[in-house]
């Protein structure tokens, strides 16, 4: 049976709720809210959204609840034609919610979030057949047990698994980086988890022979990458583009990274479309 799905998505989404104002208040003033504007995001569901854009089949399924919070990530995800059928239900599960205060005469923000509650992959799903029915697993550090979980799946069924990594905390983290063969991290994560002083040398501790490509993003500067063609560290330059804004570039270029491999391209270039899977 064909995959279902190009890209199947189980990390963290979030809400973002921004309010406007001239100035960021001091304490006990009242000040009026300009104006106010609802954001979707996460590591996960912003790269989810990119692909979705790119042209990719996705899906959702990690955790969510019956709260409205998350009703409207589904709803977001709808618009763009990602599936949610495979998602994970718990009583106790919320989306990360932020307030931000935007003040717009110096530019600046003050990010309030609520963590509290379980997001990310569950422990327990979705189930082996779902995992079983994308071309490519994308995950990210929310969630870790259930991250393992799905990772070690994905990777006994030779599918590929890409991972959008930043932080971190579970003392499992290590067991869940070693299942990753499609890293994709930041130039600062990967030089402070590995204590190496440079983007490159950091690619290279982090690359195996179990992997298929480690890269270092490097904003403006590029990408530092190590794949199974070349297992020395190469340097990919940025496109020149003309920067809009900086928010969620990193995951929107997981997402583009995940759809190349989904339709069969490798870092190296264009390959033959095919089946990415023994």
């Amino acid at each position: 049976m064909p995959p279902s799905f190009d890209i199947l998505g189980i990390g963290c989404v979030a809400v973002d709720d921004l309010l406007y104002v001239d100035a960021y208040p001091s304490a006990d003033a009242k000040i009026r809210i300009r104006r106010a504007e609802r954001q979707f995001g996460g590591l996960t569901g912003t790269a989810l959204v990119a692909a979705a854009k790119l042209g990719a089949k996705c899906a959702f399924a990690g955790l969510l609840g019956p709260d409205s919070l998350s009703a409207s990530v589904e709803q977001n995800f709808s618009d763009f034609e990602i599936d949610t059928s495979g998602v994970v239900r718990r009583e106790d599960a919320r989306p990360i919610h932020s307030t931000i205060i935007v003040a717009e005469d110096g530019h600046t923000r003050n990010v309030f979030y609520d963590f509290s509650s379980p997001i990310g992959a569950d422990p327990e799903g979705p189930s082996e057949e779902s995992i079983q029915s994308t071309q490519v697993l994308f995950l990210d550090h929310i969630g870790v047990p259930g991250n393992i979980r799905a990772a070690g799946i994905a990777r006994a069924a030779g599918i590929p698994v890409v991972a959008d990594l930043e932080e971190v905390h579970d003392p499992q983290f290590p067991v869940l980086l070693e299942l990753i063969d499609h890293l994709v991290i930041s130039e600062e994560f990967a030089m402070a988890y590995t204590g190496e002083s440079s983007p490159e040398s950091a690619a290279a501790a982090l690359w195996h022979s179990d992997r298929d490509t480690v890269a270092v993003t490097c904003g403006d500067k590029g990408v530092w990458y190590v794949s199974s063609v070349h297992e020395e560290p190469r340097l990919m330059p940025a496109f020149a583009v003309e920067v809009v804004d900086t928010t969620g570039c990193g995951d929107v270029f997981h997402g583009a990274y995940a759809v190349s491999l989904a339709f069969g391209d490798g870092v190296e270039g264009k390959r033959e479309r095919q089946t990415l899977r023994n």
